[in-house]
């Protein structure tokens, strides 16, 4: 039943996902969340180690399009300093932010990877779209007010996937040991 929350990989930070290891596993773009995952959700203006991997991934020609539930204005102004596409109230876990980046990107959903800091939007809609994904941890251990009940939530199910498999561990790549089995 918890399958639907569990990541095909579980990578330290985003920055430990490098091109090399994406064409390795042929994917040509990535989605990624927004607060916590490519900057602290009370800072928009991301760090220079971000601008650095954003760098690294343009050069070697793989988007990254942020996929966020928040509203517009607020993905807009963080796209912009970071110079990325981006797809807002993308409604995760549903499919439909999913399938709006897929069409963006004209790419299909094995060539994309989602990469994000919560099992219940972003690994649970990546699921759900038939996308490979990456749980990352949480930039900050604080979260805004609308995302304490779900990190509660998370916890919880965390516990106990890993009770139950224990080939769910951090790693520095994607490429460490593959999948999660």
């Amino acid at each position: 039943m918890l399958k639907i929350f569990k990541p095909t990989y579980m990578v330290e930070a985003i920055y430990h996902i490098t091109p090399e290891q994406l064409k390795e596993q042929n994917i040509k773009a990535v989605l990624a969340d927004l607060d916590n995952t490519l900057i602290a959700w009370n800072n928009p203006d991301g760090t220079e180690e971000l601008i650095e991997w954003i760098s690294l991934m343009e050069e070697a020609g793989i988007p990254v399009v942020i996929l966020s539930n928040n509203k517009a204005t607020r993905v807009e102004r963080v796209a912009n300093v970071l110079q990325l596409d981006y797809v807002s109230r993308a409604l995760k876990p549903t499919t439909i932010g999913f399938k709006r980046a897929s069409k963006k990107l004209n790419l299909s959903t094995d060539e994309i990877i989602m990469v994000g800091d919560q099992i219940m939007t972003d690994i649970w809609g990546a699921n759900l779209a038939g996308i490979r994904n990456v749980l990352v941890k949480p930039i900050l251990n604080t979260d805004a007010w609308n995302t304490r009940f779900n990190r509660f939530m998370e916890l919880h199910i965390m516990n106990y996937m890993i009770k139950k498999d224990p080939t769910m561990r951090w790693r520095k790549s994607i490429n460490d040991d593959k999948r999660i089995k």
